[in-house]
């Protein structure tokens, strides 16, 4: 077997039978059963290169259009194949049920609507998880080589045509960047559907900054399995600083060459959105599109017009027929007014290669200016409780999309460090909030966000641009008394437009924007901050504190 590049802290895994909100666990025996035209094995066991047996749920045509000649669908996710999305997506996912057949795998494809195109699906429960034999790997070269060792036995099986694809969103995106970049043969397509990449910066520490939320509750349902799992939510805490760990997470988004139809979202501002458009913007994948929209993910996922663009993308590359793929721009991208308000547009890349990036100097007024100020100020919060707000009020139509940064000289008072949340928020004419899309429930979030910790300041000027400052956080530069310092804070992607009239307001502080949502529903939060007493932003010529906006001009055509 591959072993881990870095041995992870491991537990015990929970009684798969114990789950609590998903269905009874059938028992491990093969079984063939027929259901509304389709002929489904349940438990086929799968043998990896060690000979540890995976199992897998695997659905094709009922007669004589099921025994060959069929590419397939392949969903690799740790929740539990028999787990359905009709089952669990909460009523503020936007899902609609009508959408889904209740063969419908969590965040995966659903059966009912490929077999009667052709097509065979397969459902897998990785080593480790569940029924399936070994340990569980979360993510990593373990992982990645058993869902190639999986592609490789689907391709030989007497009903398969050799070609196999994948689509799915968040975990069922992010394995199939790990198995592209090692390039196996049968692998004739992905379409990952939002998916983080990086797991230090996306996943686990936002900006130095342990994230609490989201992190513990992957953690924890990854759990069942009748050997042991990776301890996820140890291992972050285990390991601050980006270390031996974390680079054995890394992949190698540059080997990938599959074609590819990526998709991403503004909306995903803490777990998704950066990933996925660093993957399209690293993969050297000669055939490669990308969509990114400002929807609720899994309702964006099986809305009715993306099943219809995933035909047309797999029908070309598993099916060889002519679909509308050849006249599919290379970038589209929903360019958003509000929640559920936006407009779509063509685009030739990503990024976008006529922003104009303008800076918003910030000043002691609240002002977000065009003009730099000479005067010096400075402006305080509260580090806990308090805010810092700068606003700029658009005189014309102004269209924002891409990276952002925000340069601060700032000053901790009390304390060596400091954690710095900040967000990018819309307001209407009136000053009204004017609420975005926000993770996969939520309405009225912001614009963007970003965060750091002022110890992990330094930059890596070989990676860093203007508008997207990179930080290795190998290293902590607490802070001294009285000293200021500069510090360059990443502002994740986003496309908004902002009427003549309507505002963009800047919020500073030192804990979630937001910090709060609907009871029992996820998003990033960070409740281990090191702050104390009062955050200091200095102003004015000596320091010029400012923020960066990627500014689209209107095209001519």
């Amino acid at each position: 077997m591959v072993a881990p590049a870095f041995a992870p802290l491991m537990r015990p895994g929970k009684d798969p039978h114990s789950a609590p909100g998903k269905p009874p666990l059938p028992p491990r025996d093969h079984a063939i059963e027929h259901d509304a035209g389709l002929v489904i094995e349940r438990n086929v066991a799968i043998p990896l290169r060690d000979g540890v047996r995976i199992f897998a749920d695997i659905y094709r045509p009922a007669g004589t259009a099921g025994l060959a000649d069929l590419p397939c669908l392949l969903s690799w996710s740790p929740y539990g194949k028999h787990a359905r999305s009709n089952r669990v997506f909460w009523p503020h996912s936007g899902v609609d049920p009508a959408w889904l057949s209740p063969l419908t795998p969590f965040e995966g494809a659903d059966p009912l609507a490929w077999c009667p195109r052709g097509y065979a699906v397969a459902v897998v429960d990785p080593r480790g998880a569940w029924l399936s034999e070994g340990d569980f790997h979360h993510n990593g070269a373990v992982e990645a080589q058993d869902c190639a060792d999986t592609i490789a036995w689907l391709a030989e099986q007497p009903w398969s045509n050799g070609k196999i694809g994948m689509t799915g969103v968040s975990y069922l995106a992010a394995i199939q960047f790990w198995v592209a970049a090692l390039a196996p043969p049968a692998l004739a397509a992905i379409n990952p559907w939002e998916g983080f990449t990086d797991w230090y910066r996306e996943f686990a520490y936002h900006g130095g900054i342990l994230e609490t939320g989201f992190l513990p509750r992957a953690s924890d349902n990854i759990a069942y399995s009748l050997g042991q799992t990776e301890d996820t939510w140890a291992n972050a805490q285990a390991h601050p600083l980006h270390d031996a760990f974390w680079q054995g997470k890394e992949i190698d988004l540059g080997a990938i060459r599959t074609p590819a139809w990526v998709v991403a979202s503004w909306s995903d501002q803490g777990l998704h959105t950066r990933g996925t458009l660093e993957a399209f913007k690293a993969m050297a994948s000669p055939q490669k599109w990308l969509t990114v929209h400002g929807q609720k993910k899994w309702a964006n996922y099986y809305r009715p017009e993306s099943q219809a663009g995933r035909e047309a993308f797999f029908d070309h590359f598993l099916l060889g027929r002519a679909t509308s793929l050849a006249a599919w721009p290379r970038v589209r991208i929903e360019v958003r007014d509000r929640h559920d308000i936006a407009e779509w547009r063509d685009e030739a890349e990503w990024p976008l290669a006529r922003i104009e990036p303008t800076p918003l100097w910030l000043g002691a007024d609240g002002g977000l200016h065009l003009a730099a100020p000479h005067a010096a100020g400075k402006t305080a919060y509260d580090a806990q409780t308090g805010s810092a707000v700068f606003e700029h009020r658009f005189a014309q139509d102004t269209e924002i999309t891409g990276h952002a940064s925000l340069r601060l000289w700032v000053e901790a008072e009390g304390a060596d460090d400091m954690d710095l949340f900040v967000a990018l928020q819309k307001h209407d004419a009136t000053g009204a909030p004017v609420g975005q899309t926000f993770y996969a429930f939520f309405e009225d979030g912001p614009v963007a966000l970003g965060w750091l910790r002022a110890s992990h300041r330094a930059t890596d000027p070989q990676r860093s641009t203007p508008l997207q400052p990179f930080h290795p956080h190998t290293a902590e530069q607490r802070l001294r008394p009285g000293e200021i310092v500069p510090v360059d804070i990443e502002i994740w992607p986003s496309s908004t437009r902002f009427a003549a009239g309507e505002s963009l307001r800047l919020v500073i502080q030192g804990r979630d924007i937001p910090d709060k949502g609907l009871p029992g529903l996820p998003f990033a939060r960070h409740e281990q901050t090191r702050n104390a007493e009062r955050h200091v932003l200095h102003l004015g010529a000596a320091h010029p504190s400012h923020l960066l906006l990627p500014v689209v001009p209107a095209r001519e055509d």
